[in-house]
């Protein structure tokens, strides 16, 4: 029985820190011109949702008294209920439709999006990894994280564990 490589998390899945700083510059410089577009972008690096769970959203998946936001998973992933910082959710409440999606737009636009704001050539995908990422980092839960992410199995959110604690062990030893 052949055994299935696990997916490997390299610095071309995420957004390093400098592109992280970049991507939020952009998204600071346009919101006031392009507030839906930058919305959709930061939602997404400060949910760690995946491309069609943002897609999938609508109004009543906020929640005013928490100031959260309801993911549902797809792909066989939990339902998440994640808090948003208090400014976002005032901005996403103001900005976005009251009924209905947030997001009325395709996939395919979506990923147009991407391209024009995205401040190098890595998937949308990147932002979900970055947020894993930096979520890890921050906490050292591993637990949270796939709570975060939506992850059934914690083998699938170990990736993160891995990779951080592989990296940061290397520069320790090397310089």
């Amino acid at each position: 029985m052949a055994r299935q490589q696990r997916y490997a998390l390299n610095r071309n899945k995420y957004l390093l820190d400098p592109e992280y700083d970049r991507l939020t510059t952009i998204i600071d410089s346009f919101i006031d011109r392009d507030p839906r577009n930058c919305l959709l972008i930061s939602l997404a690096l400060q949910t760690g949702a995946r491309a069609q769970e943002i897609l999938n959203l609508t109004a009543s998946d906020l929640n005013d008294h928490d100031q959260t936001v309801l993911i549902s998973g797809i792909k066989g992933s939990n339902d998440r209920e994640l808090p948003l910082r208090p400014g976002f959710y005032i901005s996403l409440r103001r900005q976005l439709p009251k009924e209905g999606r947030l997001f009325p737009i395709t996939y395919d636009r979506l990923y147009q999006i991407w391209n024009l704001y995205r401040p190098v050539p890595k998937k949308f995908h990147a932002l979900r990894h970055t947020f894993a990422i930096r979520l890890y980092r921050k906490t050292k839960d591993i637990r949270l994280v796939q709570v975060a992410l939506g992850h059934r199995n914690i083998t699938n959110t170990m990736i993160y564990a891995d990779y951080v604690y592989s990296q940061q062990e290397l520069r320790k030893l090397i310089l």
